[in-house]
């Protein structure tokens, strides 16, 4: 088989270490290849220690697999001096003719100098940071919706019925209810003064939903829910979008000059 990449180096990551496979052609025999293993810590300080020792073997090719998220360090650090690939774990071990007694760095050293893997798709930094803030906005708000339903829950328990009335009751007048409630208000007029615009038509039908039972027990289950929620807030507030595109202005221009597809918005991926 083809030897593409003479000097290659195959880094099988975990959380506490790295271990690294350097195949190099034998100085002994013509043709043949020898290995050398090593063992690296999982800190920036050992990852560039590894970087020096590739760099000093003249690798040509670094192939580094894809494990949970402990790659990252090692790959950003090593591709701005060496050819780095990432390679799907489970692609890796599917392939036929490893030996049993081949260790994982070495079977990625082996099939990155015979060229036999198909590198994973790695974003550069800034879209890699975009990709980031979506996940994070899309699990806060997901968590956000699972806060709603317990506290409209706990509501219900106290026979007050704020959802009947307010679509959101985590918009600008809900929380603020619901702050006057974690500070000792019960009283409903009052806890109804907070309504802002729209509903300062509806007074009359917020006193009457605002109506209940609560104990202090509620209202610090219900302490416990805003500070989540005023985060995920923000991060489904135009001025998170608006700070988003300042920050990333390269990612604006299509989205303001394609045309969306039906079901697609600017907060949602293309």
């Amino acid at each position: 088989m083809d030897v593409l990449h003479e000097r290659c180096a195959g880094v099988d990551i975990s959380k506490k270490d790295a271990k690294a496979c350097v195949r190099t052609p034998s100085t002994k025999r013509r043709g043949s290849f020898t290995t050398e293993t090593t063992t690296w810590g999982s800190t920036r300080n050992a990852a560039l220690a590894l970087r020096d020792h590739l760099l000093a073997a003249e690798v040509t090719l670094v192939v580094i697999e894809a494990t949970s998220d402990y790659w990252k360090p090692f790959y950003y650090l090593l591709a701005e001096d060496l050819d780095v690939i990432l390679v799907n774990a489970r692609q890796v071990k599917n392939l036929p003719g490893r030996k049993t007694d081949v260790s994982d760095a070495a079977w990625l050293a082996q099939l990155g100098a015979h060229g036999l893997v198909r590198p994973s798709f790695v974003p550069d930094q800034p879209l890699g940071e975009l990709r980031d803030l979506t996940r994070a906005r899309t699990q806060l708000t997901r968590e956000r919706g699972q806060i709603v339903q317990r506290l409209e829950k706990l509501l219900e328990d106290t026979g007050i019925k704020l959802a009947a009335v307010a679509s959101d009751i985590m918009g600008v007048s809900g929380r603020a209810m619901l702050e006057a409630l974690i500070d000792g208000e019960r009283e409903p007029q009052t806890l109804a003064e907070p309504a802002k615009r729209k509903f300062r038509n509806k007074i009359p039908e917020l006193t009457e939903a605002l109506t209940g039972r609560c104990r202090d027990h509620h209202a610090f289950l219900v302490r416990l829910a805003p500070g989540p929620l005023r985060t995920s807030s923000r991060m489904r507030s135009g001025s998170w979008m608006r700070g988003s595109r300042r920050r990333w202005p390269p990612f604006e221009a299509p989205s303001t000059c394609s045309t969306p597809s039906p079901g697609s918005t600017t907060r949602s991926p293309r």
